[in-house]
């Protein structure tokens, strides 16, 4: 790994930017009074602000009052457990947010209590996805993704309680998810949902089939993979990963900039087996080819399966290659800007089977480094806004990963 670290030492931007972010650490303020569910939002709120102050306490380069402070703004107005919330907001933001704090006893106690609330929120959210299943209705976003649904959940249960009953319990439904849904005289995805992608539904709409990694398939084979990589496997796991293999084989489109997915294809498509969009889209983590491609890596990882391995890695090799896909990356964020895409590339090139996504490292380093300089288009906050920039500055200035865990909530760690 001496190679990114060189580069990034000698790359006065990235320092600058990378020691600008650890000394810039404002007082935690209490939510909005007219907005009390904003402390407990990983997305924009104290919880997701909490994950940077927590790595910053972990590796030694802040005092953890500033943590401290951060993580209690974030619980000051409880954390709920409604069947709204979702690895996002609410507990299981706030276990994820505790978790990543853990060690030497620290918020033992409320993590045990918010740990049993998320626990019985995943029971009940797999009971209402599974009446839902028997019914051969269509799915929605918020029953299965990985922002609001059972995935998230999931994703949050892998490291907070991966041996309990609920995580179990989250895997058979992923498996369930998978298996064909007759619906409406069609075979259709087990995952397909019955409104657009940007959640409008209508009748005369037929929902569609998603592929990113933040809302589609790929976050529930991300989870499935890093379960199995974790000895956690249920009766179906292998072959519901092949199912979504098959299907992410069956719409991969080659071109001279290398493989892609679309970020989702509609009824029509499906029928015709013909993919409507032109060419690969912004290369970000949620919905592109960089969340794509790392969830397949380590699915193929997973199985063994060395051939599907190199597929996906060259997708991403070719991705990163690709100046028209590049030029798309235009702010520095987490979901869909250049904090993402370091972070997922970065995870992906140490699991890789040869040197060329390291190579591609100080490269995106940089670029991350100049978008972070200008904070001027985000707030705060984690997944859109600095906090989340100033967690892939720092992997991208130490070549380590992060002590905290906070990656783990994308399913890329």
């Amino acid at each position: 790994m001496a190679k990114l670290a060189a580069a990034a030492s000698a790359s006065p931007m990235l320092a600058e930017v990378s020691a600008r972010f650890c000394a810039d650490l404002p007082t935690a303020t209490p939510p909005p009074q007219d907005e009390p569910w904003h402390g407990q939002s990983l997305a924009k709120g104290a919880a997701g602000i909490a994950l940077h102050r927590i790595e910053l306490a972990q590796t030694h380069r802040a005092e953890w009052r500033h943590a401290h402070g951060w993580i209690i703004a974030a619980t000051s107005n409880g954390a709920s457990a409604a069947d709204s919330t979702g690895l996002l907001l609410g507990a299981p933001a706030i276990a994820f947010m505790l978790h990543a704090a853990s060690g030497k006893d620290r918020y033992a106690n409320a993590s045990a209590d918010v740990g049993h609330a998320v626990a019985t929120l995943a029971e009940r959210r797999v009971t209402t996805a599974t009446e839902r299943i028997a019914t051969g209705a269509t799915t929605e976003f918020i029953e299965y993704d990985l922002f609001h649904g059972l995935t998230g959940i999931g994703a949050v249960l892998l490291q907070t309680d991966p041996a309990g009953g609920a995580m179990e319990q989250i895997l058979d439904y992923l498996v369930a998810l998978t298996r064909p849904l007759r619906h409406d005289e069609r075979t259709l995805p087990g995952w397909w949902v019955s409104h657009a992608p940007e959640r409008l539904t209508s009748a005369a709409y037929a929902g569609h089939g998603n592929f990113g990694a933040a809302h589609g398939i790929t976050g529930p084979l991300a989870l499935l993979a890093q379960a199995a990589r974790r000895g956690l496997i249920v009766k179906g796991h292998r072959e519901a990963i092949e199912t979504i293999f098959t299907f992410m084989d069956s719409w991969r489109q080659d071109s001279p900039a290398g493989s892609w997915w679309p970020e989702w294809i509609t009824v029509g498509e499906l029928e015709t087996g013909r993919c409507k969009q032109v060419g690969p889209e912004r290369p970000s983590w949620c919905y592109g080819t960089p969340g794509i491609a790392r969830a397949g890596q380590l699915a193929a990882i997973a199985t063994g399966d060395t051939s599907r391995q190199a597929v996906y890695e060259n997708a991403l090799l070719a991705c990163l290659d690709d100046a028209t896909q590049r030029k798309r990356i235009i702010d520095a964020g987490i979901c869909h800007g250049a904090a993402g895409l370091f972070q997922a590339v970065w995870r992906a090139a140490n699991d890789a089977t040869d040197q060329r996504l390291r190579d591609r490292l100080p490269g995106l380093a940089d670029d991350l480094a100049r978008l972070a300089q200008d904070e001027s288009t985000v707030g705060p906050g984690f997944l859109l806004g600095r906090a989340g920039c100033a967690l892939a500055v720092q992997t991208a200035a130490t070549d380590a990963a992060p002590i905290s865990g906070w990656d783990a909530c994308l399913l890329i760690d």
